[in-house]
């Protein structure tokens, strides 16, 4: 086999700062000139597994991949434009995105990298990484977000903190109806309950036992809206001790009660 060596201009030649800043004018005006249904977010409609989006500083989508909607069961860039976060997802989920993207929006951050619960195919909450940054206008100032997500990779996986957390997610996603304790967990993935707390807070920025609560009070949410079951015959469902300590971690994470949200949910 060659050996290859990294691809080269035919004639490389200096440039002058002249010359560099009359191709950034022309570039500018090219760009302008692109009408917006064809900018390079078409791209990513073509791009398996990869999901694109961009929000203005409101935190309304300007831009969302096909792959996107597909999630959304929304055929037409027309249905998700100008939604928001909370339009799209539980407020447990949106309140965990709009906080980021308030940190970019704000200056404090230039790129959130991390991942990020979201919904699998199934309905499920499974994880995506993600990348954010902010989108600047002419004058330099933050006029919104604009992100990737994607499925993490065998390089990403391969990760000793991902393979930890990994199989910790899979038992919690599994089980999370039946009666888990985290040092089991914890033991079952070889690490002492203080390392698995860790790796979670690396990967997720909290621990394990409040992915274990998100996940049930996620899946109580989508019971809320989908059936007719009562709050005690969820909080069984979904793991809680009893439709007590369902309603104290509901209404922690979303601000309702069980009824309350059902009660809005139904209005809208």
């Amino acid at each position: 086999m060659r050996n290859t060596s990294p691809l080269k201009p035919l004639c490389r030649r200096s440039r002058s700062a002249v010359e560099v800043r009359a191709w950034e004018v022309a570039r500018e005006t090219w760009m302008a000139e692109i009408g917006p249904a064809s900018h390079f977010h078409r791209l990513f409609d073509h791009i398996p597994g990869l999901h694109f989006f961009a929000k203005n500083r409101e935190g309304h989508l300007m831009f969302a991949s096909r792959g996107l909607r597909e999630r959304y069961s929304m055929r037409d860039e027309s249905e998700i434009l100008g939604m928001t976060d909370f339009d799209l997802n539980p407020d447990l989920m949106a309140r965990a995105y709009v906080d980021d993207d308030g940190r970019l929006l704000s200056g404090e951050a230039e790129v959130i990298e991390r991942l990020e619960l979201w919904w699998d195919s199934q309905g499920m909450p499974d994880w995506f990484m993600v990348t954010k940054l902010p989108i600047r206008n002419r004058s330099g100032e933050v006029s919104g977000v604009m992100g990737l997500l994607r499925r993490p990779d065998q390089s990403d996986r391969e990760l000793p903190v991902f393979q930890t957390v990994a199989r910790a997610v899979e038992i919690i996603r599994r089980d999370f109806a039946k009666p888990v304790v985290i040092e089991e967990i914890s033991r079952t993935c070889g690490q002492s309950l203080r390392q698995l707390q860790r790796r979670f807070r690396t990967a997720f920025g909290n621990t394990p036992q409040e992915f274990l609560i998100k996940t049930r009070v996620l899946a109580a949410q989508r019971m809320l809206e989908e059936s007719s079951r009562n709050a005690a015959e969820i909080a069984r469902l979904c793991g809680f001790v009893d439709a007590s300590s369902f309603t104290q971690h509901f209404r922690k994470r979303i601000g309702l009660t069980p009824t309350a949200y059902r009660r809005r949910f139904r209005e809208m």
